[in-house]
C-alpha cells in the first residue's frame, strides 16, 4: 500500500522519573507499574478517538484527527494519573506518577501503521521540552484549538527544532480544572486581589515585572530585556514570569543559575524553575562561592 499524507496530531507521553521508580521498587514491580500507567494511557486515547501507533519503552506514541482531540486527551491523561501514587520502599515514602506531554498537528505520512514525517520530529520535540505534569505544544497547533481550550494555554518559550531555520513559539496548555475555569476568560469573576511587583536591580538598571510586563528574559544577548555581561551567561539565560501573583524564575541555560532568597541556602537551577518571594540575589553561571561580580538582586513588594 502506498504512503498517505495526512494531516494529524501527533502525541507523545511518557512516564517521569521512571528511573527513580525502578530504582525504588526494583525491575519486576517498576515494569508492572509501568505498564499500567501506559495502559491508562491508551485507554484515555481510545476515549478521545485516537489512535496508539506504538509504545516504546516508558513512551506512548498516538495520532489525533483534531487538535482539540488531542488537547482533550492529554488533559485527560494528566487527570487519569493525578491520584496514581506508588508506595516507596526504605523510608521513601510515596512516589506520584507523573508523565510529560507534548503535541503538534500537522502533515504526517501514514505508513504500515507507523507515522513519520515534519510533524513528528516536531511532537517530539515537545514532549521533550515539558516537565512532569505539563503539556507543551506550538503556536501552530494553539491557533487551531476551539477558543476554551486556547483559553487554558500560555505562551512559554521559543525554542530551535532540528531541520527548521527559524525558532518556533512553544505554549504550555493548563490542565488543572481550577487553573483552566480561572483563565479562561468571563468563566469566573475576576478576583479582587493586591497588586504584586517584583523589582529586578543590575549593575545601575532596575526594572519592574508585575500585571502590566508580566515578565522579562535575561542572559548575555543584547536583545534580552535585561543584557548581563556574564562570560558564563547565555545569551538568553533566564526568564522570570509572573503567574497568578506569584513569581518564578525559569532557567533555560547551560550553566545553570545560583539563586539566593534572603539567607537562606543557595538554589542552583539548571532547566528548571524556582519560586521568587522576599528579597534576594542571583548569579548567571557562576557560583556565589567564586565572588561574581555580575550579581543580579530582586525584591517582591505587594
Amino acid at each position: 500500500m502506498a504512503p498517505k499524507t495526512t494531516n494529524l496530531a501527533i502525541l507523545f507521553a511518557d512516564v517521569s522519573g521512571s528511573t527513580k521508580l525502578f530504582e525504588t521498587l526494583g525491575d519486576a514491580t517498576a515494569r508492572v507499574k509501568v505498564a499500567d500507567c501506559l495502559d491508562t494511557l491508551t485507554t484515555v486515547t481510545k476515549e478521545h478517538n485516537g489512535t496508539v501507533i506504538k509504545t516504546i519503552g516508558d513512551e506512548i506514541m498516538c495520532t489525533f484527527a483534531s487538535a482539540d482531540e488531542a488537547a482533550a486527551a492529554s488533559c485527560g491523561m494528566h487527570e487519569a494519573l493525578q491520584e496514581d501514587v506508588t508506595e516507596g520502599g526504605f523510608g521513601d515514602g510515596i512516589i506520584t506518577l507523573a508523565i510529560r506531554v507534548g503535541f503538534h498537528y500537522g502533515p504526517a505520512l501514514l505508513e504500515a501503521g507507523d507515522v513519520f514525517g515534519d510533524a513528528v520530529n516536531v511532537a517530539a520535540r515537545m514532549a521533550a521540552q515539558a516537565k512532569a505534569g505539563q503539556i507543551i505544544t506550538t503556536q501552530a497547533t494553539i491557533d487551531l484549538l476551539s477558543p476554551l481550550m486556547r483559553a487554558s494555554s500560555r505562551f512559554v518559550d521559543r525554542a530551535p527544532i532540528k531541520g527548521k531555520k527559524e525558532e518556533i513559539e512553544i505554549y504550555e496548555i493548563i490542565w488543572q480544572e481550577e487553573d483552566i475555569t480561572r483563565m479562561a476568560t468571563g468563566l469566573l469573576v475576576e478576583e479582587k486581589t493586591p497588586a504584586v511587583k517584583l523589582k529586578i536591580s543590575y549593575s545601575n538598571k532596575e526594572m519592574v515585572i508585575d500585571k502590566d510586563r508580566p515578565g522579562l528574559v535575561i542572559g548575555r544577548s543584547q536583545q534580552c530585556d535585561l543584557p548581563i555581561n556574564e562570560k558564563l551567561a547565555s545569551r538568553q539565560h533566564v526568564r522570570i514570569e509572573l503567574r497568578r501573583d506569584k513569581f518564578f524564575i525559569i532557567d533555560q541555560s547551560t550553566n545553570g543559575t545560583h539563586v539566593q532568597i534572603d539567607n537562606d541556602e543557595v538554589a542552583f537551577l539548571r532547566r528548571e524553575e524556582m519560586l521568587l518571594a522576599g528579597r534576594g540575589k542571583i548569579s548567571l553561571g557562576r557560583g556565589f562561592d567564586e565572588n561574581p561580580s555580575e550579581i543580579i538582586t530582586f525584591l517582591h513588594e505587594l
